[in-house]
């Protein structure tokens, strides 16, 4: 049986989507923590206003922007979605790239724990495999006691944690929620929370220093555009996992354009969280749960809508 040319088209764009994605998150680390990353994370998410027009159906109201079916889940997507993104920023800032998604790409592992926990979700062994298969990644990455870790290790564990709770508040909330709701949660979340937090130590950046934040911005919101593009040509199930093929894009800037180097055990971490996360990924696909989104766009308030409801409501 062949597959359809708009399921293949779907996947391709997944991947030009996700590749966008990295362009973006390597516009913050040339920034090399030049400007706070609260004042980073603030001026990007003013471009992810730029991608509500593609979110709005004929059916959307603005006022849904603000409307929710749930005001205490809505507010915790608010909060965390701001967590996950200045995470991020530093996460890319302090990390070498690859390092860096690996860590983030923890999240389905995450949301695997969470949704036992608050959602009382049956998990099987497969499941519970790849969780200790990621986190034993982790370990072989970290080796602690044996290198020094940093503030960017803590922040991308806290990215993915944070991203995962996401997750598990639209799973809670239901199919009943507006995709624009969604989205404006972790959009106003970041422009506000961030936005206070860099009044003390915002500086108005230098010409070179905007190119980079523009960067970030656009090439952040053509990668939430062209992912809800592909997720309406596709199945999230063949969506979502193009997301890890960023780490080939980690691994050329790494190397081109930032001097980053890899060694032998981070290699073969790396290799077990992507395992981890893709075991995951085919685990959901079978029971027909709602995917995780891209980790990709963890720095992008679009990373916090569900494929699913994204096609669902095209």
């Amino acid at each position: 049986m062949s597959v359809p040319q708009s399921t293949i088209r779907g996947v391709l764009v997944a991947f030009a989507a996700y590749a966008v994605y990295a362009f973006s998150d390597a516009s913050v680390k040339i920034l090399h923590g030049s400007l706070p990353a609260y004042q980073v994370t603030f001026i990007g998410s003013l471009f992810g206003i730029g991608a509500l027009p593609f979110l709005k159906t004929k059916s959307d109201q603005w006022t849904d922007l603000l409307r929710t079916t749930n005001r205490r889940l809505w507010l915790l997507r608010f909060f965390f979605g701001a967590i996950a993104s200045i995470c991020s920023v530093v996460a890319f800032t302090k990390l070498p790239m690859a390092e860096a998604f690996a860590l983030l790409f923890l999240l389905p592992s995450f949301v695997t724990i969470l949704s036992v926990i608050f959602l009382k979700e049956d998990v099987r062994w497969q499941r519970w495999t790849a969780v200790v298969i990621g986190f034993v990644g982790v370990l072989v990455i970290l080796r602690p006691g044996f290198r020094e870790l940093s503030i960017g290790h803590l922040c991308a564990a806290i990215g993915g944690f944070t991203s995962a709770v996401s997750i598990v508040i639209f799973r809670a909330l239901g199919p009943s929620e507006k995709r624009l709701s969604l989205y404006s949660a972790a959009l106003f979340g970041v422009l506000i929370v961030s936005g206070l937090l860099m009044l003390p130590e915002m500086r108005v950046p230098t010409a070179q220093e905007w190119i980079w934040l523009a960067g970030y911005g656009v090439f952040g919101t053509i990668g939430n555009v062209l992912l809800m593009l592909a997720a309406r040509m596709a199945p999230a199930s063949l969506v979502a996992p193009p997301q890890y093929s960023q780490m080939i894009w980690a691994i050329i800037f790494g190397y081109l354009i930032f001097e980053d180097s890899i060694d032998l055990p981070m290699a073969l971490g790396i290799a077990l969280i992507v395992f981890s996360g893709l075991m995951t990924l085919i685990r959901e696909r079978v029971r027909k749960t709602s995917l995780p989104p891209s980790v990709a766009g963890a720095s992008n308030p679009a990373a916090v809508v569900n494929h699913d409801e994204v096609g669902k409501n095209a």
